[in-house]
């Protein structure tokens, strides 16, 4: 098969376990979009997490594209135009906010995106830490939480203690029920996304878009919220060290994040 397009979640797939992109991944990824394939980093961080990388990769340069958000938003990296975005309803905000707040005292926090900051309405905690860190925005702590946001948002993030976490999650989901798209990416990050979203459904907007076929695409991934790209894929590959289910679903296995797992299957599959 002749693979026209490459989509790459970060976060143990793409970046090994010091968040970086070896240098012989990063120069293929940059000679097959040479060639004229196009390459798509599919996150579940913000656009903002994701541009360093964008830009190691010349991403706008060769027309490539940003999912962030998990499918919340593509993103055109050539003209920034922003190809599709689906956002959660204002009104959730408020009652989303008073049940975290609830759990506070506990050391739950609810995170919030801006273009540079991540906000912060509950109890700031490691975790919420480790998403400053792993998207190089600080965090600003804020009180009452709902009136910082201003605007529609792509999706917000809970984080606490694993344990408690459970209990919030399940919380939220008796309260909102269909209105909203909760899960765990880590046992410690909560997302709270709009229905319907997942990165295989914004992909498949992003190929019809460009007059491409799920068959001419490969996608690889880690993570739970990887499984439907990868079950969508013409290719669909799992990392060595990706979760129980993306290895049962996947294609084909690679090598793991931290043996540039990637940069093999750029060299099997994608290389004319």
């Amino acid at each position: 098969m002749n693979y026209q397009i490459l989509a790459l979640d970060l976060d143990g797939t793409l970046t090994n376990s010091k968040k970086e992109v070896s240098r012989p991944t990063l120069d293929a990824l940059i000679h097959i979009q040479e060639q004229g394939k196009k390459v798509v980093l599919a996150s579940g961080r913000p656009t903002q997490g994701v541009q360093p990388l964008a830009g190691q990769l010349s991403l706008d340069r060769y027309g490539s594209y940003i999912l962030s958000f998990n499918g919340g938003r593509i993103t055109d990296c050539r003209s920034r135009e922003v190809i599709y975005n689906k956002t959660l309803p204002m009104d959730i905000v408020a009652p989303l906010f008073d049940i975290v707040n609830k759990y506070r005292e506990r050391g739950v926090d609810i995170v919030g995106y801006t273009s540079d900051v991540l906000l912060s309405g509950g109890s700031t905690n490691k975790y919420s830490d480790l998403e400053s860190r792993i998207n190089h925005m600080p965090v600003v702590s804020v009180d009452d939480f709902p009136s910082h946001i201003t605007a529609p948002a792509n999706k917000f993030l809970v984080t606490g203690e694993p344990d408690v976490i459970q209990e919030v999650k399940a919380e939220i989901a008796e309260c909102f029920r269909s209105y909203l798209y909760i899960y765990l990416s880590d046992p410690f990050f909560l997302e709270i996304m709009p229905p319907g979203i997942d990165k295989a459904h914004s992909l498949l907007r992003l190929l019809t878009s460009i007059g491409l076929t799920a068959d001419e695409m490969v996608c690889c991934g880690d993570g739970y919220n990887d499984v439907t790209m990868i079950e969508t894929a013409g290719l669909g590959v799992a990392m060595a060290n990706a979760q129980p289910l993306v290895l049962e679903k996947a294609d084909y296995i690679t090598k793991s994040n931290d043996e540039d797992g990637v940069l093999h299957v750029i060299e099997k599959f994608m290389m004319d």
